[in-house]
């Protein structure tokens, strides 16, 4: 069954401000011990008028349905690689319809439409096929604390995807 969804810039949905915010802290920040309201502090930042941070938001009109951002820096270890496609969420009851595929696809093609070459991300292992399956290339593997998979993709999928 197909789902019907747009994807937005969250600057022209803020009503989905609250949500994006409370699935990225469940998602990746509240068992570092992160409060809700640093999270929501750092996502304000995508609200100005800047390229990067830019925080994207799926839904199907007022149903929000998944989330991913553009930031410059994913991953304390690896702070040279700008941008990163990051905070990667879709919700449950609304996986397997192609909405994170989608997710990162604007993510990335925002990356290059805004002059980079390469766009980054970081993911837990488990993912690695996914991310493959969607044209990213594996950097390095077990980075960081958390042990993440880095991947990048160029802009002109033309080229050979090499390491920095």
């Amino acid at each position: 069954m197909s789902l019907a969804f747009a994807i937005s810039d969250l600057r022209r949905r803020p009503e989905f401000f609250d949500t994006v915010a409370m699935r990225i802290w469940r998602a990746w920040w509240e068992a570092e011990g992160a409060s809700l309201d640093y999270i929501s502090g750092r996502l304000r930042e995508n609200m100005s008028d800047t390229p990067i941070p830019l925080a994207l938001v799926a839904h199907d009109d007022e149903a929000f349905l998944g989330t991913a951002s553009v930031i410059a820096s994913d991953l304390a270890e690896r702070t040279q690689l700008t941008p990163w496609v990051a905070a990667v969420w879709v919700e449950e009851e609304a996986r397997g319809h192609g909405i994170g595929a989608a997710l990162v696809e604007r993510a990335a093609q925002d990356c290059f439409a805004i002059g980079f070459d390469r766009a980054y991300l970081c993911a837990r292992p488990r993912m690695l096929g996914f991310y493959q399956r969607l044209g990213w290339s594996l950097l390095e593997r077990q980075v960081g604390r958390q042990g993440l998979d880095v991947f990048f993709r160029e802009a002109n999928t033309n080229k050979i995807n090499s390491p920095p």
